[in-house]
């Protein structure tokens, strides 16, 4: 059983990036202690998560009610072990990502720096409230955040095409808040308490079937655009016109993983496996979640673009996620909350040999890669280990978490889910390996002598890409990923049996 106790740890992981982006702003006259400051925040980020850790994993769950608004409508952050997942994998990858982000800005000479890792530091705070939210109304609030502090960063070389993604991504993003605020404030109406809870806070709550299904509608399409669940998904692919750390953040630390995230709290903690059992509604997610699985995969395999591709290529891996919370069973809850870690890691490392190429060479399509691995042996390689990752191939990450999701499928008998995984997997494949084959065994009279990138890409880009092989060896090193997930498993489903290797 868990105990809830107030303390100031989970305000604290959000107010350290808040106050590191007042400090970025403030030095923006002298870059070297601008950039310090940027990467002290997010050392201060993560060593703040990783404090609440211990207590977390012995069931004490640190709370702090930052204000009431009404009685029983409050904004609570809580840092139960699901939003300790999320945590530590955005204050881990902020980490690597900041020291990226300050090589690929000074090598291409970026505008503005100052705006933008201000704004990334802020988007990491709004990030830090969407995983520590300990309802409903605070999750809107910091996800909605979210959206506007990331926005400058989509649009930030401020080129007709990059406004125009911008308006995009923020029609979307905000219309999908929308249908969230207007669902918390039927919720609020119906006096029903919306702390999250493992099992679902409305699974005792007295509704009609019409308000059911209608909550559920505009709770699942307002964090399915996030998501990037099909046909949500065409702002993802659009926003590939931002700065590789941005696509990075994107796509690894904070915004989908925010929807992917928000998908696990309104599928477990919201309605609760009961609940979607008895409504049917876990086959309307698993059927959108299906089919973006495997068109992602397809669409990716078109693109010449690398980053396009590996944009696709996130829009189904996400529905990994989905599908495995939608399949209602502890072991695929398991592998979706895995899949969300290993997802994280694998596709920053492919984002960052994208602008790692793209800062050298100045090229940003597949076809244009053809011996590139002899010239960026070091970029490359870490780019092998994140395909094969993506993959599933043993030991790596992903493999790890689809296991535990191919189980979960056959734990409840939806093998045609496992058949799906398998399939993706093969497509994975299809549009990556192809670009490993080009860069190490094909040669270009074309391309010229480069070398690697800028240390500080070249770094943070080997560290996660053999992370990505770590943590499928190790997971619960050094983060107790595995344990984290496991436990909101068991209290997700308190009646099933633990999930094998659980504490």
């Amino acid at each position: 059983m868990s105990e809830t106790f107030s303390s100031a740890g989970p305000v604290i992981v959000v107010a350290i990036p808040a106050v590191g982006a007042t400090l970025v702003a403030l030095s923006g006259r002298w870059p070297n202690v601008r950039d310090a400051w940027s990467t002290i925040a997010a050392l201060a980020m993560l060593a703040a998560v990783v404090a609440m850790l211990p207590g977390v994993l012995d069931g004490r769950i640190p709370q702090a009610t930052l204000v009431e608004l009404a009685p029983g409508i409050d904004v609570t952050l809580r840092a139960d072990a699901a939003g300790m997942i999320f945590a530590l994998l955005a204050s881990g990858l902020w980490v690597v990502a900041g020291v990226y982000a300050v090589g690929y800005m000074r090598s291409g000479n970026e505008h503005k720096q100052t705006r933008f890792f201000a704004a990334f530091a802020l988007s990491l705070a709004a990030a830090g409230g969407v995983a520590l939210a300990g309802n409903l109304l605070t999750f809107v609030l910091f996800y909605e955040l979210l959206s506007l502090f990331t926005y400058p960063l989509v649009t930030h070389r401020q080129t007709e095409e990059a406004i125009v993604a911008g308006r995009k991504y923020l029609t979307y993003t905000l219309s999908g808040g929308v249908l969230l605020i207007g669902a918390t404030a039927w919720i609020a109406i119906l006096g029903i308490d919306a702390s999250f809870t493992a099992g679902g806070f409305l699974r005792n709550a007295s509704l009609s079937t019409g308000t059911a299904w209608a909550l559920f509608a505009l709770l699942i399409a307002g964090v399915g655009v996030k998501s990037a669940v099909m046909p949500l998904h065409s702002w993802l692919p659009s926003a590939m016109v931002a700065p590789t750390p941005v696509s990075a953040l994107l796509h690894a630390v904070a915004v989908v993983k925010a929807g992917v995230f928000g998908m696990i709290r309104m599928l477990a903690f919201v309605f609760g496996a009961d609940m979607l059992n008895d409504m049917g509604a876990w086959q309307v997610i698993a059927a959108f979640a299906a089919v973006t699985l495997v068109a992602g995969s397809l669409l990716a395999i078109r693109h010449d673009n690398l980053k396009r591709r590996l944009a696709y290529s996130t829009i189904s891996h996400l529905s990994y996620i989905v599908l495995g919370v939608a399949i209602v069973g502890p072991i695929a809850l398991t592998g979706a909350l895995l899949h969300l870690v290993g997802h994280g890691v694998t596709k920053i490392t492919l984002f960052f040999v994208a602008g790692a190429i793209h800062t050298r060479t100045h090229r940003e399509n597949v076809s244009e890669l053809d011996g590139i691995g002899r010239q960026m042996p070091i970029t490359m390689g870490a780019f092998t280990l994140a395909s094969l990752s993506m993959a599933g191939i043993p030991p790596f990450v992903l493999f790890t978490s689809k296991f535990y999701l191919g189980w979960g499928a056959a734990e409840v008998e939806k093998q045609i889910f496992l058949v799906l995984y398998l399939v993706s997997g093969v497509l994975s494949a299809a549009y990556l390996f192809p670009i490993v084959v080009r860069a190490f065994w094909r040669t270009s009279d074309a391309f010229t002598r480069f070398g690697e990138a800028d240390m500080r890409m070249v770094v943070p880009l080997v560290i996660t890409g053999v992370l990505a092989l770590a943590w499928g060896l190790v997971p619960d090193v050094p983060f107790s990923f595995f344990d984290l997930a496991t436990d909101v498993s068991s209290a997700a489903f308190p009646d099933s049996a633990p999930v094998a290797g659980a504490r």
